[in-house]
C-alpha cells in the first residue's frame, strides 16, 4: 500500500507550533515510506475562513521546506458529497435530526452529572419518524446527529502506535455533525475527505482518539475503509497547558521575522518526543530518513523555546559563510563583498541571530554609534588614555595585539577590564565579541587609528 498522508489546517489564523507539529510528523511519515503528502484546506467555514490565511500558511510550509505533493485541496470543493454522506447515513438511520433546545441540553447534562454520569445526549429525538422530523424542520431550529450511541456493539480504531484501541458503543454520545445554521462541523468533512483523498496514515494528537472512534464508525457506515491512526502524545507548553495559539504558541512568521533558521525549528520538533535521532541530519529529508514512527512518544512532550534557538545557533555557526552573508545584510552597513566575507568569519562565533551582527558595525564603519553601555566604558577610560593607545600604537612597526596591550599597559598602568576592555570597546563598537588578535588584523593599521581618533573625540564630548 502507498502511504498517503496530509495536512489539513483550517484557513482561520496562522500558522503556529501546535499545527507545525501535525504537520511535520505527516510529512515525516510519508517521505519515510515514499509516500505522499497532501495539503488540504478545511474551509467550509466561511465566515472565519480567510484566503490570506491560506496563502500565509503555504508561505510557512514553503519556509519550512516541507513541500506538498499534487494540487491543493480545498474541503469546500466536496460539499455536495458531504451532503451525500449525510443523506445516505440518514436513509440508513444511521444520522437523525435533533430538534432539543439548549436549555434542554443543559438540563440534560445537570440531571447527568447529578447521577455520576457522563453529560451524553439523551436521545430525546432519535424514535421522532423520518417524516414528522422533516416537516418539524421547516419550522424549527435543529442540528444534526450521527445515532453512535448503543447498548451494545463496539468501535475499533486500528492505531499504528497504541495498537488496536476499542470503544463500547454504550459509552459514545451521538455527536452533532451539522450545526443548526446548516455548517458541518469537523468530524464528517474531515473523515469522509479522508476516504476521497486516499489518505492512509493520519498522525494527530491523541486528543483525537475519541474522535477518531465516531469517524472510524462513520466510515463503516458509509463503506469507506477507515485511515490507519497514530495518535501521538500532546504538544504542552513549558508550563505544562496544551501549546496552541491561544495558549501564547509563536506563529511561523513571528519566528521568521525574528530570524529563526527553518531548520532549527525542524530539528527540535523532529526530536521532541523521539529519541535516538542521529545528530548531523541538517535538512528535512534526512530526517525523515531517519523517522521511526514507533518512537514517537504517546506521552505529552514540552515544548522549549531554549531548545529551539540553541538549535539555531549551532545551525547558523556551521552555515557556510558564503550562506550566513545574505542573513547579515539587514544588519551591516553597505560593503564589498570581501570586507562582508572578512566580517562574517570574524564574528560568527559570536552570533545566536543574524542581528547580532549590529552590535558589531563598528567593525565595517569607524563612524558607527556606540552604545549606552559602551560609551559609559569610553567615558571611564578618558580621552588621555585613547590617546596614549593611538601613540603606542603609532610607535609599532607592524604590531599586534599582544605588543600593543602591553605597551599601553606600561604608559598607562592599566591592567586586566581596565586596559582591554576600552580597547575591544573602541575597534569593535561592543564589550564581547571576537578575538582581539583576530579584530586587529582584520581592521588593519590605518583603520585602527581612525577608529582610535573617533574614540578619542567621543570621549571628549
Amino acid at each position: 500500500m502507498s502511504v498517503v498522508t496530509r495536512f489539513a489546517p483550517s484557513p482561520t489564523g496562522l500558522l503556529h507550533l501546535g499545527n507545525v507539529r501535525t504537520a511535520l510528523l505527516n510529512w515525516l511519515y510519508a517521505k519515510r515510506y515514499g509516500g505522499s503528502f497532501l495539503l488540504r484546506f478545511e474551509d467550509t467555514d466561511q465566515s472565519r475562513s480567510e484566503r490570506e490565511y491560506i496563502e500565509a500558511i503555504k508561505a510557512d510550509l514553503t519556509w519550512l521546506g516541507l513541500s506538498w505533493d499534487g494540487a491543493i485541496h480545498l474541503q469546500s470543493e466536496h460539499a455536495a458529497k458531504h451532503r451525500t454522506a449525510l443523506d445516505s447515513l440518514a436513509e440508513k438511520g444511521l444520522a437523525y435530526r435533533c430538534f432539543c433546545s439548549e436549555t434542554r441540553l443543559s438540563l440534560d447534562r445537570k440531571l447527568a452529572s447529578s447521577r455520576g454520569l457522563p453529560p451524553r445526549y439523551a436521545g430525546h429525538c432519535r424514535a421522532i419518524p423520518a417524516d414528522e422530523a422533516k416537516e418539524r424542520a421547516e419550522n424549527e431550529p435543529y442540528v444534526w446527529r450521527l445515532a453512535v450511541h448503543a447498548p451494545e456493539g463496539e468501535v475499533t480504531v486500528a492505531d499504528a502506535l497504541h495498537g488496536d484501541v476499542t470503544f463500547a458503543r454504550r459509552d459514545l454520545d451521538d455527536p452533532v455533525v451539522v450545526r443548526s445554521d446548516g455548517s458541518f462541523t469537523f468530524l464528517l468533512p474531515n473523515a469522509v475527505d479522508d476516504a476521497l483523498d486516499g489518505i492512509t496514515h493520519v498522525l494527530r494528537g491523541d486528543d483525537h482518539l475519541t474522535n477518531s472512534a465516531y469517524q472510524v464508525w462513520l466510515l463503516h457506515s458509509l463503506d469507506y475503509t477507515p485511515p490507519v491512526y497514530l495518535h501521538h502524545g500532546l504538544l504542552l507548553g513549558e508550563d505544562g497547558s496544551k501549546l496552541s495559539k491561544r495558549t501564547g504558541s509563536h506563529s511561523i512568521a513571528e519566528l521568521r521575522e525574528d530570524g529563526l533558521l527553518p531548520e532549527a525549528l525542524l530539528q527540535a520538533m523532529t526530536r521532541l518526543g523521539h529519541p535516538n535521532m542521529p545528530d548531523g541530519l541538517h535538512d528535512p529529508v534526512a530526517l525523515a530518513d531517519h523517522f521511526n514512527a514507533e518512537h514517537v512518544s504517546t506521552s505529552s512532550v514540552r515544548w522549549s523555546d531554549q531548545e529551539m534557538w540553541r538549535w539555531h545557533t549551532r545551525l547558523l555557526h556551521e552555515l557556510d559563510i558564503t550562506a550566513l552573508m545574505p542573513l547579515l545584510f539587514p544588519y551591516v552597513p553597505d560593503v564589498d563583498s570581501k570586507q562582508l566575507h572578512g566580517f562574517t568569519s570574524l564574528v560568527v562565533r559570536n552570533l545566536e541571530l543574524a542581528s547580532d551582527a549590529e552590535h558589531f558595525q563598528r567593525l565595517l564603519d569607524a563612524a558607527a554609534p556606540f552604545g549606552s553601555e559602551e560609551i559609559a566604558v569610553v567615558k571611564e577610560a578618558g580621552a588621555d588614555f585613547y590617546r596614549i593607545a593611538l601613540e603606542c600604537w603609532q610607535q609599532l612597526a607592524d604590531g599586534d595585539w599582544k605588543q600593543w596591550t602591553n605597551a599601553v599597559k606600561e604608559r598607562t598602568a592599566c591592567k586586566g577590564r581596565a586596559l582591554f576592555m576600552p580597547l575591544r570597546v573602541a575597534l569593535s563598537g561592543a564589550l564581547h565579541g571576537p578575538e582581539m588578535s583576530a579584530v586587529v588584523d582584520f581592521l588593519g593599521s590605518e583603520e585602527i587609528e581612525i577608529r582610535l581618533r573617533d574614540t578619542i573625540r567621543q570621549a571628549e564630548s
